[in-house]
């Protein structure tokens, strides 16, 4: 084992920390496949996955081939009224979260949303005054960070110093299109909230955690439709730049132009640049080299490193998560960093150049 890897070993964060009914939750809003990631997150931590409601019968259906015990509820009114629910995790259409949000918080629930959280500040803003009001949390699954094993390591490596003070992250966030199996929502700007706003709320979130900004500015951002103008309220591509209140700098991109040849759905990574050394994380494939997932790589002045992280590290968000509910502590995100990211990722969105071109489209 090499000097980096003896000095650097990755903790397993898999213990239950609540026994079974102590944390109860529900599923409302099947829309989005990130469902079953939360739920699957909550689980593994100890919490029940009691109930699940959808107005979709196929939806529903599905969902129950996974989750065979839940109770299927007759209307959003039936979940609410269940005083045995702590939590309602929701994956519905982006645009409608914040419906479903208020309506839990008001039922003397915790929410738990897919990002993006919010697609315009109004919501943002509706939101943060019924946290507020009512003190409880609204968390946002970010979860190319917080399910994300390398993701979580980089962040403890940063916290044990393996690479001095950060000073910039690059981060990209490639996904493949699917165009043939998408809603009729994933074309429509007002319901998932722009490029930037969607798939780039991941990347901010990830600079604000590395860099421990609490605050930062949008530099420059654009999106433009490349490849599929027989969709032209999709953006396939965005990019941004950024600077925090602490003088980081942050540049992103992402989009939906993956090539069918990739092993997987995406070629994420992350760079992370430190006063002594530097981090790149190649989350879910290393291409042509090996399908693996969360691969990370460390140099620093005592030399350089790959560890392979897949299950070595773990998911500890959702544990500490299901504790601050229980306890009103901050240990999985403040309230202020998930908003915070929503927060900027619309700016992004609302500040974007529309990119015009002349480039051949695929007219899928």
């Amino acid at each position: 084992m090499d000097k980096l890897k003896k000095m650097y070993i990755p903790k397993k964060h898999d213990k239950k920390v609540v026994d079974k009914g102590e944390f109860v939750f529900a599923a409302v809003g099947l829309d989005h496949g990130h469902i079953y990631g939360m739920c699957d997150g909550l689980i593994q931590a100890g919490a029940e996955l009691s109930f699940v409601y959808d107005p979709d019968h196929e939806k529903i259906k599905r969902f129950m081939e996974k989750y065979p015990n839940v109770r299927v509820c007759t209307s959003l009114t039936e979940v609410l009224e269940n005083h045995n629910v702590h939590l309602i995790a929701s994956a519905s259409i982006p645009s409608e979260r914040i419906t479903i949000g208020l309506k839990t918080l008001d039922n003397h629930k915790h929410f738990f949303s897919a990002k993006p959280g919010f697609v315009e500040n109004e919501q943002l803003n509706k939101a943060r005054s019924k946290v507020k009001e009512k003190n409880l949390k609204w968390g946002i699954y970010y979860n190319e960070r917080l399910h994300v094993e390398s993701a979580i390591f980089a962040g403890e490596l940063i916290e044990a110093g393996a690479i001095g003070e950060v000073v910039q992250v690059i981060g990209t966030g490639p996904h493949r299109a699917n165009i043939d199996t998408r809603p009729d929502w994933f074309f429509e700007p007002e319901q998932y909230g722009g490029i930037l706003c969607d798939i780039g709320s991941h990347q901010i979130e990830q600079f604000l955690h590395y860099t421990k900004a609490n605050d930062a500015k949008v530099l420059h951002s654009k999106v433009g439709n490349y490849a599929f103008s027989n969709y032209p309220g999709l953006q396939d591509f965005g990019d941004a730049t950024l600077l925090a209140d602490n003088g980081t700098t942050f540049y992103f991109r992402v989009d939906w132009l993956t090539p069918d040849g990739l092993g997987t759905w995406g070629d994420g990574r992350t760079l992370i640049l430190g006063t002594e050394g530097y981090i790149e994380l190649r989350k879910y494939i290393d291409v042509a080299r090996s399908s693996a997932t969360d691969n990370l790589y460390l140099v620093n002045n005592m030399g350089e490193s790959h560890f392979e992280l897949s299950n070595k590290v773990g998911f500890p968000f959702f544990g500490e998560f299901i504790l601050d509910c229980l306890n009103g502590t901050e240990n999985a995100m403040s309230q202020q960093h998930a908003f915070k990211t929503a927060e900027l990722s619309i700016e992004a969105q609302v500040k974007s150049m529309h990119i015009q071109h002349s480039m051949n489209s695929k007219n899928t």
